[in-house]
């Protein structure tokens, strides 16, 4: 799985998210992307579309520093390091917010045997101007087509 454009897979997402003071809120989607290797990591990407805004996302899979970034209709860079809190970004047509993640939880599991498959958890607060605005779940299960 060395070429750039990687395997082909089927993606299940769901995202949870609880806003500070607020209830939660829970999303699922069905998406098919691409698992892609490189060097030691691996890469999942796909496209989702939100309020006809298409974003592109790729996610880093590694137990030691993950990230998330977006690019299209929002763009963000959302690093995931369960040992220390990161900086990140969120840009808007209205300019930039400067973010900070506290990971709770960092776990991912890529098996490639005939078929790649894996699946990527993580739990962590985001943090804008000092205060966290809540607390995000994301599980993310993927099979190769």
């Amino acid at each position: 799985m060395a070429n750039e454009s990687g395997k082909t897979v089927k993606i299940k997402l769901v995202s949870s998210i609880i806003p500070t003071g607020g209830e939660l809120e829970k999303y699922e989607m069905w998406l098919e992307g691409n698992c892609v290797e490189k060097g030691n990591n691996h890469y999942l990407r796909y496209e989702e579309v939100q309020k006809d805004l298409k974003i592109q996302t790729t996610i880093k899979l590694n137990e030691a520093n993950s990230f998330i970034m977006r690019k299209g209709g929002v763009n963000m860079r959302l690093p995931l390091n369960p040992d220390l809190r990161e900086n990140g970004h969120y840009e808007s047509p209205f300019g930039s917010l400067p973010l900070v993640t506290d990971t709770h939880q960092l776990a991912i599991e890529v098996v490639q045997s005939e078929k790649v498959s894996g699946q990527f958890k993580t739990h962590y607060d985001l943090i804008i101007g000092g205060n966290s605005v809540g607390h995000y779940k994301l599980d993310i299960e993927f099979t190769e087509v």
